[in-house]
């Protein structure tokens, strides 16, 4: 597990913040309602990563956990969750649907819209977090796959929980050398029990044409302040062809190099105003973002935001 964190080795005072922080940093943004008084309160998070899926095992007292329509509108890389019931009960409410879950079951919930999670008795959970893109839904399976319950009536939950127990549980396989290798595997089989939930077989074949600008969007964005990045490399990563690349991206007015200078001029833009980036030089942000002329990113910076990066850091 990469961070812990257990409430009742610190004061009660710092324990809310302390929850909310890492939370925040490492998890997803939401609020945070705890039912107990800070004395009374008590948190467990243990924090993993497996390749693209994220693990956080928690145990805790009465809590509420909402993601808001401002959160859900600010998040730049959707997410979707899996959390799986250990013991107890808990609600998943999104969508205007509402998933009772008891041990051994799960639900599916989308950072990229508001929902909450009750849990009146207490948490104990292990919840899984994967790349939207990644599981290549549509939008609107995904959308008729969140908050349901997913348990007796699956014939792949049995399975895909005794798996997902394993994998939050094993140190050699979720932080070892085989995390890499049981990614895909992971994500194929999240995907292939929401399918057959949704009772849409076909969409647990081959990743799905209408998902594709979405993943090459993704990839594109997870290598923004790489230097190199290239239309042939993501392509060579969506293992399909430079011409159908830019077709895709078409498809939805985009054109490659002015998403990525806008989107890269957007990050420097926040990087120059960032309180914990001010020992960097304006060239060093710039390179930071895969700009290696400076003159280059200043002369684009003031064409796109009407001054200069020294004026806009300094404003």
């Amino acid at each position: 597990m990469q961070a812990t964190l257990d409430t009742t080795a610190l004061a009660p005072g710092d324990r809310v913040e302390a929850v909310r922080d890492l939370v925040w940093g490492s998890v997803v943004r939401v609020d945070i309602a705890h039912h107990l008084a800070a004395p009374e309160l008590s948190v467990s998070l243990a924090l993993g990563q497996c390749g693209d899926v994220g693990v956080c095992t928690t145990r805790a007292t009465a809590t509420t956990v909402r993601r808001t329509a401002r959160l859900a509108r600010e998040d730049t890389e959707p997410m979707v969750f899996l959390g799986l019931q250990r013991t107890g009960s808990s609600l998943v409410v999104q969508h205007g649907r509402e998933a009772l879950l008891r041990p051994g079951e799960f639900a599916v919930y989308d950072t990229a819209s508001p929902y909450t999670l009750l849990f009146d008795d207490g948490i104990d959970a292990t919840f899984f977090r994967v790349p939207r893109a990644a599981l290549a839904l549509p939008d609107a399976a995904l959308r008729s796959a969140t908050a349901v319950t997913i348990g007796a009536g699956n014939p792949l939950a049995a399975l895909t929980a005794s798996y997902l127990t394993r994998l939050a549980g094993d140190p050699l396989i979720r932080d070892g050398v085989a995390a890499a290798a049981v990614t895909a595997p992971t994500l194929e089989l999240i995907r292939a029990v929401l399918t057959v939930q949704l009772g849409a077989h076909r969409l647990s074949r081959a990743p799905l044409e209408g998902t594709l600008a979405t993943r090459v969007l993704a990839d594109i964005r997870a290598h923004l302040t790489d230097p190199d990045l290239s239309p042939a490399g993501v392509a060579a990563r969506q293992h399909i062809s430079v011409r159908y690349l830019h077709r895709v991206l078409q498809r939805s007015g985009i054109r490659f190099g002015s998403w990525v200078r806008d989107q890269r001029l957007e990050g420097a833009r926040r990087d120059l105003r960032s309180s914990a980036l001010t020992g960097l030089t304006v060239a060093a942000v710039a390179r930071r973002w895969g700009f290696a002329d400076a003159a280059h990113f200043s002369k684009a910076f003031r064409a796109a935001y009407g001054m200069s990066p020294r004026e806009w850091r300094s404003a």
